[in-house]
């Protein structure tokens, strides 16, 4: 069986504080780290996704609605449910979140302002495929999981 956990996968976690939430994998740890003996990755996700906007509002509570708060975390492969769906290579999900920024709390929280930025400026105008039209994958990570 091949491996299918790999950088760029969306994945819906499952346990944990970020339960239900989607998440985008940023890296994988196959056999497990010295601090980690056991399969996990590092993952870039979405806690909060944007809300409804209408034609009547002013543009400053839709700049206000359309923002995102992302989060990062080292993620067991038992807590994570994979999806169909991979973001787009031009999107680097390899470099989103690197170990080094993990390691302090000031490299999580610029790596998680990093993603965010990323996250919400992808999000509002969805990226084309290859056919042309806005890509789903990024299109399913916007959208709220409803459950």
């Amino acid at each position: 069986m091949g491996k299918f956990l790999k950088a760029g996968r969306v994945v819906v976690l499952l346990q944990g504080r970020h339960a239900g939430r989607k998440a985008v994998i940023s890296k994988v740890f196959d056999d497990g780290s010295k601090a980690r003996p056991y399969g996990h990755a590092l993952v870039a996700g979405v806690d909060r996704h944007f809300k409804k906007v209408t034609k009547s509002m002013s543009v400053k509570k839709v700049t206000k609605k359309l923002r995102m708060k992302c989060f990062v975390k080292y993620v067991n492969y038992n807590h994570i449910m994979p999806t169909r769906y991979t973001i787009p290579s031009e999107m680097q999900p390899a470099t989103l979140v690197t170990e080094q920024q993990m390691s302090s709390a000031d490299g999580r929280s610029e790596a998680r302002r990093y993603v965010q930025k990323l996250f919400q400026e992808k999000c509002k105008d969805l990226p084309a495929d290859k056919s042309g039209r806005p890509s789903k994958d990024v299109a399913f990570l916007r959208k709220k999981l409803r459950f």
